[in-house]
């Protein structure tokens, strides 16, 4: 029996980088770029308001996590609280949210390597993809430690990228785009250069950046503390996102006016080229694969954990449920890193679209998965008083925040609506849900009969 159980192998300092590597990864890196070029300076503000929104969530989610010993996933949560249609829908529309996810970050990976080597987009991403699968398969703790220094790998690019932003900016030093000055952030159109139609349509882009951020949540069963690291953990985002987020774009936008990033190019690498440090942009690219890395890694884990649960629960074939000699469900994780192939086909395909398509998939399901956890919360508290009295990390401003987060939600699927880029994505996303919900009633009335 012990082998049919996950390990709890991951510590404080696991955790704590696993959250930091699962929201700071391609949607940073790479995808601000295009953000950028749709907002102008007044990203800044998108970042900060998905992020204020997205901070509730996760006290939700913390809240709810604690509130049972036996919780290992948000299927169980959706179960509880919803029912069991619910909890199918939801494991399988989080499967499918990771999967789009992570190959976004094969494709980008792709993308980073044609910085050195003149290859197809295609091959270095499936190179990655055999290398992560053959990490994965070893150890839980393996991947804690993969993450813990991918991640740390991040955060002193940024720390380094702020400080030279800082010092360059004390210098008054002028690059071949002009003097690096606060002035840059309004002197080019101003904060909204494009209106207030290019910072709506932004959020689509600014809301895959932040996607894994419950992350901490899926990796909760495998903690060796729950109960101290997953408050730690959720507590230190809103820091993380004034940090790494808002302050690493702060300086992207001083150093460089808005108007000379490039939407299909890393604004990082473009910044460190800029100042005149040819190697250090060198540096930085390879930083920024080793990110797509991270997060194509934490995919891999987050998915196979995710088909780990569905089988377990007879909610996916049993198989996915069966650990390896290493106490990793090695079938799911096989499976996961088929169909997470396809991001390797669509590199080859279609190399131009296939990064925009798939973040906004991905952006649409994910919010799905947030919206059920702050429907949960609300149900937790209506149905569970008495839990909710007793819990040590209560979420604040419940159940209004819940219900003005939920309606942020909706906003930004409308936005979606109005771009050519997102609304063809917008509208196939339902036909998901459709066929999970004929797949779910169909199972259900082979077990009644």
């Amino acid at each position: 029996m012990a082998q049919q159980e996950l390990k709890r192998e991951l510590s404080n300092r696991h955790v704590q980088l696993i959250a930091i590597g699962g929201t700071i990864g391609t949607g940073l890196f790479l995808g601000s770029g295009k953000a950028i070029q749709t907002a102008g300076p007044s990203i800044i503000f998108a970042y900060l308001i998905v992020g204020i929104a997205l901070f509730f969530v996760m006290r939700a989610l913390g809240e709810l996590l604690l509130s049972k010993a036996g919780y290992q996933s948000l299927t169980d949560i959706a179960e509880e609280y919803l029912g069991p249609w619910a909890s199918f829908v939801t494991g399988w529309t989080y499967w499918f949210c990771w999967i789009m996810t992570a190959m976004a970050d094969v494709i980008a990976i792709g993308v980073y390597v044609k910085y050195w080597f003149n290859v197809p987009q295609w091959i270095p991403a499936l190179i990655a993809l055999v290398v992560l699968l053959g990490l994965n398969l070893l150890t839980v703790k393996l991947f804690g430690e993969l993450e813990f220094w991918f991640a740390l790998i991040k955060i002193i690019t940024i720390l380094a990228l702020i400080v030279l932003g800082v010092v360059l900016l004390v210098m008054g030093f002028k690059t071949s785009a002009g003097q690096v000055t606060l002035q840059n952030l309004w002197s080019h159109g101003g904060l909204m250069p494009n209106g207030i139609s290019g910072f709506l349509l932004s959020f689509q882009m600014v809301v895959f950046a932040y996607v894994g951020v419950e992350l901490v949540g899926v990796s909760a069963s495998e903690t060796s503390s729950p109960e101290k690291n997953i408050p730690s953990a959720i507590n230190k985002i809103p820091l993380r996102i004034l940090f790494f987020y808002i302050g690493s774009l702060v300086v992207l936008l001083f150093i460089n006016p808005w108007t000379g990033l490039d939407a299909s190019q890393s604004p990082f690498v473009k910044t460190f080229r800029l100042v005149g440090i040819p190697l250090a942009a060198g540096i930085i690219n390879f930083v920024v694969l080793t990110s797509a890395a991270s997060a194509c890694n934490s995919g891999l884990f987050s998915t196979s954990r995710i088909l780990y649960n569905l089988g377990k629960n007879n909610q996916g074939p049993k198989s996915f449920s069966k650990l390896n000699k290493n106490h990793v469900p090695s079938n799911a994780l096989l499976v996961s890193t088929i169909v997470l192939s396809v991001g390797a086909l669509l590199s080859k395909l279609i190399p131009d679209q296939a990064f925009s398509i798939v973040t906004t998939i991905s952006a649409i399901c994910f919010i799905w998965v947030w919206g059920v956890i702050l429907v949960c919360h609300i149900r937790y508290k209506k149905m569970r008083p008495e839990l909710h009295q007793q819990s040590t990390f209560k979420a604040p401003f419940t159940p209004f925040i819940n219900y003005a987060v939920l309606a942020f939600f909706v906003g930004v699927l409308v936005i979606m609506l109005f771009s050519n880029e997102t609304r063809l994505a917008l509208l196939l996303t339902p036909v998901w849900f459709i066929i999970l919900l004929v797949i779910y009633w169909s199972r259900r009335e082979k077990q009644l009969t």
